[in-house]
């Protein structure tokens, strides 16, 4: 795998499992003896730790997977403390996210690995700027997108409407990944069943809703534990 090599995650909406499946997407790799790391261009909503040191969950969950601690590398340039839209966080703060400090700060990670994971912030078209989206930045780096469904009323809509958005932009797709959430919605096979048939990408598999004791507390990472779990209910695009 060459070291231009990775996927970008996106969702059809925030709170659908993209951390969730961009960690296990890293462990999947890394059990292959792919040097994987994870990366995200920006980030909204910190929290502190028992030392008091600052950290995002999202973040903290694709070290966990990356097997790197805490101070090894920088996997996000853009780090904002209210979790709200980042580019609204930005504003206040009078920052402008830029395109080109997310691909220089991707491009390093690059280095340091075989296979780099991009997990996206919210959707695909979340504001950056006032004259730039996150689809924007997945153009610039050109990686194939694995999107993820969030398995509950809406999705529907949702899923077809970021395929559209995702196959409008000429972004290859590499698949969809389907997440259950904290309970299993109704009629859930005969979604999937819907999806299969309108969405023309490789269905890459289904994560059951995590085990209680897998489930993630507020303000903590997903453990590996829990990465383990999906990775064993996705499969990896061909390559």
């Amino acid at each position: 795998m060459s070291k231009s090599a990775g996927f970008f995650v996106t969702g059809t909406d925030t709170e659908v499992g993209k951390t969730l499946v961009s960690g296990a997407l890293i462990v999947k790799l890394r059990e292959q003896q792919i040097n994987a790391i994870g990366f995200k261009p920006v980030v909204a909503g910190t929290y502190k730790d028992e030392n008091g040191i600052t950290l995002n969950e999202d973040l903290e969950t694709l070290r966990i997977a990356s097997n790197l601690g805490h101070n090894e590398l920088s996997l996000c340039p853009y780090v904002l403390d209210q979790p709200v839209a980042p580019h609204l966080v930005a504003e206040q703060q009078g920052l402008k996210l830029e395109i080109g400090v997310m691909t220089d700060a991707f491009q390093n990670i690059q280095q340091y690995a075989d296979c780099v994971v991009v997990e996206g912030a919210g959707g695909l078209l979340i504001p950056l700027n006032k004259d730039e989206d996150l689809s924007g930045f997945a153009k610039k780096i050109d990686l194939p997108i694995i999107f993820v469904v969030g398995m509950k009323l809406g999705c529907l809509n949702h899923s077809l409407l970021t395929y559209e958005a995702i196959k409008a932009r000429n972004l290859n797709v590499a698949g969809w990944i389907a997440n259950s959430l904290a309970e299993e919605m109704p009629l859930l096979q005969e979604n999937l069943q819907t999806l299969q048939a309108r969405i023309a990408a490789p269905f890459l598999g289904l994560i059951p809703s995590l085990p209680k004791d897998l489930q993630k507390a507020t303000d903590s990472p997903y453990s590996i534990d829990a990465l383990r779990f999906a990775a064993k209910h996705m499969q990896l695009p061909n390559q």
